[in-house]
């Protein structure tokens, strides 16, 4: 199957990255390419350097983005590691940083690759295919507390308890192999009458075992920080969410940066000595248009925000 993603809230993100003549840009997480291919042509003598854990979506975007040669460069990779990454390019700073989280259409639609409920295959959800770990590994392995902790925590579903029961009694006569089976599992789990609302029954489940295996959370803290130290002086971090959990952790950092001071709010002077890094550009995050709905349904749970680096006299 052909890897082709449609790329959410592309004019926002133009926006958001304040594009200017001659920077370099990071696409974090590449996927088709739509992105890049939109900084690409605002801004005619930008670089872009694009980052992927899927080799299916790096070759995509590769001839997708053949046109534009050296001004170019894909890298396979975990974003987390952006400054090793950056480093061995001998890029030392960068003028704006793009991350689109969360699971792409083609990954959900290559029933292969096991991250969809709603298509059989064997349990799986990496996003890098040369990890090791899998959704195999964690459904037949981890403790029933431990698949509890990380249903609840990272799907954010109230049965979580229930599931990971239901998970280790069905284990115990045979190994829970595709995602067909941990679907039928969950909604053995869940109460009838809890499952004729909201969405799919297996939605979050399935949400927070993608999460685990690829350890996006922890990536996503982790990068954030690199971030702020690789961006120059007015350069511009603009990162799209999909769920609260990473929406929460990119709120709170860009809080934090914003106004970093801890001291009393009664003292009048600050004593802290921490300094504020970034302003806040987006109060509240940008969502998708009717007009973007009406054509592309998977962005209407998306959410951009962006912030820009204070130059080094204001720090």
């Amino acid at each position: 199957m052909e890897f082709e993603h449609q790329p959410v809230l592309t004019n926002e993100v133009i926006w958001g990255l304040n594009l200017k003549p001659k920077g370099v840009y990071v696409d974090c997480t590449l996927g088709g390419g739509g992105h890049s291919l939109a900084i690409l042509k605002t801004q005619p003598d930008c670089r872009v350097v694009g980052i992927d854990q899927d080799l299916h979506a790096l070759d995509a975007a590769g001839r997708r983005l053949a046109e534009f040669g050296a001004r170019v460069e894909l890298v396979h990779g975990n974003f987390r590691k952006l400054d090793n990454i950056l480093s061995r390019l001998n890029i030392n700073a960068v003028d704006g940083v793009l991350m689109d989280l969360g699971v792409s259409s083609p990954q959900l639609d290559q029933a292969e690759r096991g991250f969809s409920y709603q298509q059989d295959a064997r349990l799986d959800m990496r996003m890098d295919p040369e990890q090791e770990l899998t959704a195999y590994d964690l459904v037949n392995k981890l403790s029933k507390s431990e698949l509890a902790r990380i249903i609840r925590e990272y799907g954010e579903e109230r049965w979580a308890t229930r599931i990971a029961e239901f998970i280790e009694t069905y284990r115990q006569g045979q190994p829970i192999e595709t995602t067909s089976q941990l679907v039928s599992i969950i909604k053995a789990a869940i109460p009838k009458k809890a499952r004729m609302d909201g969405p799919h029954p297996a939605k979050r489940t399935f949400q927070a075992l993608r999460i685990a295996v690829n350890d996006e959370l922890g990536a996503l803290a982790e990068v954030l920080e690199k971030v702020v130290e690789l961006l120059r002086p007015k350069g511009r971090l603009c990162v799209i969410t999909f769920h609260s959990l990473e929406d929460r952790i990119v709120k709170r950092f860009f809080n934090r940066l914003n106004n970093p001071c801890t001291c009393p709010p009664e003292m009048p002077v600050c004593s802290c000595g921490k300094r504020q890094l970034v302003t806040v550009i987006t109060k509240r995050p940008l969502t998708a248009s009717k007009a973007e709905l009406a054509v592309n349904p998977r962005a209407r749970s998306a959410k951009l925000r962006v912030c820009e680096r204070l130059p080094k006299e204001d720090i």
